[in-house]
């Protein structure tokens, strides 16, 4: 097994929560990486395009999240063999990063600038990208995204709903999943109550 290495910041949510979620799951090591926002400044002289989250695979840094995650699926028992699956996999993967590029221009923002642009996402695309999730969700048997099992396409949208719901995000509706996509919620909460996941979260207590 290779050596890993995970940079991040130092919360739980964004594009390297999955990717730690799927190694942790799988069992496989990896040295975690952990840094505050202050702090970035300085990584982000270190990592390829000055971004985040970078894995290091004995020593050779890789850069981007999606790439990241299915590497981390494959090591860790979580990704589709079968070829049609992992396009179904990657399929929901990007769809949820596609939803995420749209929402970032706004962390930049402040104040009515801020507010304006997060409720005409929560008017606008959001309830297409999570009724469309819901709709495949659905069409794969209601309890999985692809391969009737647990895939790092579960823990991108796992990820992904636990941030709308937490109220981190100014000007979203901690209600909006529930009000447009209440399946995604109750798949959120399933897989919150896996073993592996319940495990993982419990290694931070209430950080």
């Amino acid at each position: 097994m290779p050596q890993l290495k995970l940079s991040y910041f130092d919360f739980h949510g964004g594009r390297a929560e999955p990717i730690r979620l799927a190694l942790a799951i799988g069992g496989v090591a990896f040295a975690d990486h952990r840094f505050t926002f202050p702090e970035f400044a300085e990584v982000r002289k270190t990592v390829p395009f000055g971004q985040v989250p970078v894995l290091e695979v004995d020593g050779v840094q890789v850069t981007q999240s999606d790439a990241l995650l299915r590497y981390a699926g494959k090591l860790a028992g979580l990704y589709p063999a079968d070829a049609y699956q992992a396009l179904l996999c990657d399929e929901v993967a990007y769809v949820v990063e596609e939803a995420g590029v749209k929402l970032g221009p706004s962390f930049s923002m402040k104040g009515d600038e801020q507010k304006a642009a997060r409720e005409a996402l929560v008017k606008g695309s959001m309830p297409k990208y999570l009724g469309w999730l819901q709709t495949q969700l659905s069409a794969h048997g209601g309890e999985y995204f692809a391969d009737n099992r647990l895939t790092v396409a579960d823990l991108k949208v796992f990820v992904d709903v636990r941030g709308l719901n937490s109220g981190r995000l100014d000007h979203i509706p901690t209600d909006l999943v529930e009000q447009v996509a209440p399946a995604l919620n109750a798949h959120m909460q399933r897989i919150a109550l896996l073993p592996a996941v319940v495990a993982y979260y419990a290694k931070f207590g209430n950080k």
